[in-house]
């Protein structure tokens, strides 16, 4: 009886123990068939109309920028501007000493009275052409020296603009070193761009661009493209377009730090998300895993175009439809079978 027992006891532990080596081998079997099938997230592709904008950072500048100053030295009579006034064009900003206007005023009155007197002596016959020639040249000399001396005594806005500067105070001598007054034009004010010689048969005059100022973040300017530099910068790469903007309320000012989008159109491309590009390690390629219909994968090279938030836009390289990996990359290698999550 003792024996009957002990064998029934010593058949059932080789079963409990092949039961388990039997587990064991199904769980091993299980693992690899897990890796050998990875299981990955996938995503379609689709082609769509892909906005082709850039942002360029630039500096507000004035449309017009203009130094008044005289063409000589001379005293400084009156001041009627300050730093930050509007003015005008035509408008006087300040009046130099006028004792060489009024020398000049009275030496041409009598060259111009000596000038009539001759020319009459000269139709009397009393007066050879050569004299009457002279006089009249030094009469025309001193009209012209009278004439400078007076646009440079009143000094004028040639623009309608703000006063940036006044380097003078009343009763200074103007030393020609700085000019007495820097007026700018800011009604419109322009910003030059330097944009990538890639670009540069997209770009055409009048093009729209969206302009923001990092001094006013909660607005947005418009402006227009309204010169295209001729030559590409050898050491940048780039080329300037001027970009004019209206500021009808003088609300951008020179010397802003502004952000220009640019846009060059749209390209109908492929779409995908960003989480499916995979870097290659020790280089700059990009490159997707795109889903065969068999349940394999291919390693896939791409050229990126534009980012677009959580995408990217593929210039070459992928199809249209085609069903690419979002998840799961680490562990794919060219052609593995993978299972994919429900």
């Amino acid at each position: 009886m003792k024996t009957i027992i002990r064998t029934m006891f010593l058949g059932a532990m080789a079963a409990v123990i092949a039961g388990c080596g039997g587990n064991e081998k199904n769980n091993q079997q299980e693992t690899a068939a897990a890796e050998i099938a990875p299981k990955v997230s996938v995503a379609k592709v689709t082609m769509r109309e892909v906005p082709q904008t850039s942002t360029y950072t630039s500096t507000v500048e004035p449309f017009v920028k203009n130094n008044i100053a005289p063409q000589s030295a001379n005293r400084i009579k009156k001041i009627n501007v300050e730093v930050g006034d509007f003015v005008s064009k035509g408008q006087v900003l300040a009046e130099m000493d006028q004792i060489q206007l009024q020398q000049a005023e009275l030496q041409m009155k009598n060259n111009e009275i000596e000038y009539n007197r001759l020319k009459g002596l000269y139709d009397a016959g009393g007066l050879s052409q050569s004299d009457l020639d002279a006089i009249e040249l030094a009469y025309k000399v001193s009209r012209t020296s009278y004439e400078n001396l007076l646009e440079n005594s009143v000094l004028r806005s040639p623009i309608n603009g703000v006063v940036t500067a006044r380097n003078y105070d009343v009763g200074d001598m103007y030393s020609m070193s700085a000019p007495v007054f820097t007026v700018e034009q800011i009604v419109p004010v322009k910003l030059l761009v330097g944009i990538s010689e890639s670009d540069y048969t997209k770009v055409k005059k009048g093009d729209s661009v969206t302009i923001v100022a990092d001094a006013v973040p909660d607005k947005t300017f418009y402006g227009k493209i309204s010169r295209i530099y001729p030559t590409i910068d050898p050491a940048t790469r780039t080329f300037t377009v001027e970009v004019v903007v209206e500021n009808k309320y003088k609300t951008l000012r020179p010397g802003m730090f502004a952000r220009v989008t640019v846009n060059f159109g749209s390209n109908n491309s492929v779409v995908v998300p960003d989480v499916a590009v995979v870097k290659q390690q020790g280089s700059g390629e990009r490159f997707v895993y795109v889903l065969a219909e068999d349940g394999t994968v291919s390693y896939q090279k791409v050229v990126l175009g534009r980012r677009l938030g959580a995408e990217y836009e593929i210039l070459e390289g992928l199809s249209d439809n085609a069903v690419v990996v979002t998840g799961g990359q680490p562990r794919l290698k060219d052609g593995i079978k993978v299972t994919v999550n429900e």
